[in-house]
């Protein structure tokens, strides 16, 4: 692991009104890591990443990604910069094709007449689409049909493949296995290895301890807004990140509050 992180959140508060959903979190995500972001609903984990993707403008702190502080204002100055956010519905547009939903938004055009004519080169989208799927080892039979038709697994393969061809620095996943049948699971688990393996963190969400400890380095549980533990997954287990997640443990006071 690099001794720098790729991104850093410092004192990051969000209020909305006269309520607070995150209170002074501060969180190091390095190269190549897998990190957890637990808590129960409500706890502030979504909120987090919604500052971090450019969803919501945080009320106080600092996020730095590679370095330097950034203010991202909309989903897409993220996106620019690396950060690629996989939320459970996936953002994905079914009527189209695998191609173009990967290339959807940045789609590739031909020139012709001095740019006059300018039609979809959709071979080229297919060939490009075609190799960001085989390095992650996913085959998906026919890649011109809608996406709709595709499994749940498929469609998680898709928008991994797609946030890896515009070669995202970080990837962030909210409970990406969620109504998932136990194969498609498996397979989306060996994507984040995958990921690992080629140095792209990922933030995961997940209310599966399982898969968490199956894929994580590192965990960080939140409870009501705050963060309550960061370990990493070989100093805990599944029973005692409960009793963090509902409050009943909190390494910040370091006693367990009074019934």
């Amino acid at each position: 692991m690099q001794d720098d992180p790729i991104l850093s959140i410092r004192n990051l508060t969000k209020k909305f009104g006269g309520l607070t959903a995150v209170d002074d979190f501060s969180l190091d995500v390095f190269p190549g890591e897998v990190v957890a972001l637990l808590g129960d609903n409500g706890a502030g984990k979504s909120t987090v990443i919604k500052c971090v993707s450019g969803v919501h403008t945080p009320s106080a702190g600092a996020i730095s990604f590679e370095g330097e502080v950034v203010h991202f204002s909309r989903p897409i100055d993220a996106r620019t910069k690396g950060i690629e956010t996989i939320y459970q519905d996936l953002a994905l547009a079914n009527n189209l094709d695998v191609p173009g939903n990967v290339f959807l938004g940045r789609e590739v055009e031909k020139r012709y007449l001095g740019g006059l004519i300018r039609p979809l080169d959709n071979k080229f989208m297919l060939s490009e689409t075609q190799q960001a799927l085989s390095t992650l080892h996913v085959e998906i039979p026919s890649l011109q049909v809608p996406i709709e038709t595709l499994s749940g697994g498929q469609r998680q393969a898709v928008a991994i493949a797609r946030a890896v061809y515009w070669e995202a620095r970080l990837m962030i996943m909210d409970e990406p296995t969620n109504n998932l049948g136990v194969p498609e699971q498996k397979k989306v688990l060996e994507l984040i290895n995958k990921l690992r393996e080629r140095g792209v963190p990922v933030i995961l969400i997940s209310h599966t301890l399982p898969e968490v400890f199956a894929v994580s380095d590192r965990l960080v549980v939140m409870h009501r807004g705050r963060k309550v533990t960061e370990k990493k997954v070989s100093q805990t287990n599944s029973e005692e990140v409960v009793q963090y997640m509902v409050g009943a443990l909190d390494d910040t006071r370091q006693t367990a509050p009074a019934e």
